[in-house]
C-alpha cells in the first residue's frame, strides 16, 4: 500500500489530498483465506449436526426399549416390529442430517436391544442401546414370601 500525496487546483489556492493505491495484493490474499475460512464453518455446522442426530438417536433408542421393557413387564405382546414402530414414532421428523434412521430390534426373555443406523454420503451412523427386562413385582412378592420387611 502506498500512500501519496497529489496537488489540486481549486479556485486558484493549492490543495494537497493524500491518496491510497492499492496493489491488489490484499485481494488475492483473501481469494485464498476465505473460502478455507468458510470451509471451516460449515464444517463445524455439519459436525455439529451429526451429533445432534446421534444424541436424539440415541436417546429414541434408550427410551424405546424401556418404553418396550415395561409393556413386557405388563405382559403385553412385544414383538420386534411393536418395537421398531415405537421407535419411529418417537424419532420421525427430528433428524437434520440423516432423516429416518433404520432400526432393528431383538427382543429376548431378559434383555430387549435396539440397534439404528443411518447413511448420508460418507457420513454413517451406528447406535445401540439394550435395556433389561426387570421384574420387581416378583422380587417383591418373594420378600414378602419370606416374610422379610426390606425391598
Amino acid at each position: 500500500m502506498k500512500r501519496n500525496y497529489k496537488i489540486y487546483k481549486n479556485e486558484g489556492k493549492l490543495a494537497k489530498i493524500r491518496t491510497m493505491e492499492l496493489n491488489g495484493m490484499f485481494t488475492v490474499e483473501m481469494a485464498y483465506i476465505v473460502p478455507f475460512i468458510l470451509m471451516i464453518f460449515f464444517l463445524s455446522i455439519m459436525g455439529i449436526f451429526y451429533y445432534h442426530d446421534k444424541a436424539l438417536t440415541a436417546a429414541a433408542a434408550h427410551e424405546t426399549a424401556t418404553i418396550a421393557g415395561t409393556k413386557v413387564r405388563e405382559k403385553d405382546e412385544v414383538t420386534e416390529t411393536v418395537v421398531s414402530t415405537i421407535f419411529e414414532e418417537r424419532i420421525r421428523g427430528k433428524c437434520i442430517v440423516f432423516g429416518n434412521p433404520s432400526v432393528n430390534a431383538k427382543v429376548n426373555k431378559d434383555q430387549i436391544t435396539i440397534t439404528a443406523g443411518a447413511t448420508k454420503g460418507r457420513m454413517k451412523l451406528l447406535v445401540a442401546e439394550s435395556s433389561s427386562i426387570t421384574k420387581p413385582e416378583e422380587k417383591i412378592r418373594s420378600y414378602r414370601k419370606l416374610g422379610l420387611k426390606r425391598y
